[in-house]
């Protein structure tokens, strides 16, 4: 599941959370899910900020730093 679909299942997580008309085994239930989610969104966008930061970098020289990108497959 690529992030988008990820991000929008967590919303949709939250939002029947929210509501709070759920029995108890399936909050728990959409409560790990959520939890599972947020921790691969969040590791995801590490990667990202890391890929820019690699990407913006400047050498003392002020020169762009150029390294070989690799993508990652999912």
């Amino acid at each position: 599941m690529d992030f988008e679909k990820k991000l929008g299942r967590l919303e949709e997580i939250v939002q029947k959370m929210e509501k709070g008309d759920l029995a108890l085994e399936e909050s728990l239930k959409l409560f790990e899910e959520g939890v599972k989610l947020s921790r691969e969104c969040h590791q995801r966008l590490n990667e990202a900020e890391s890929k820019v930061k690699l990407l913006m970098s400047v050498g003392a020289d002020g020169q762009p730093v150029t390294t070989d990108f690799t993508p990652e497959e999912n």
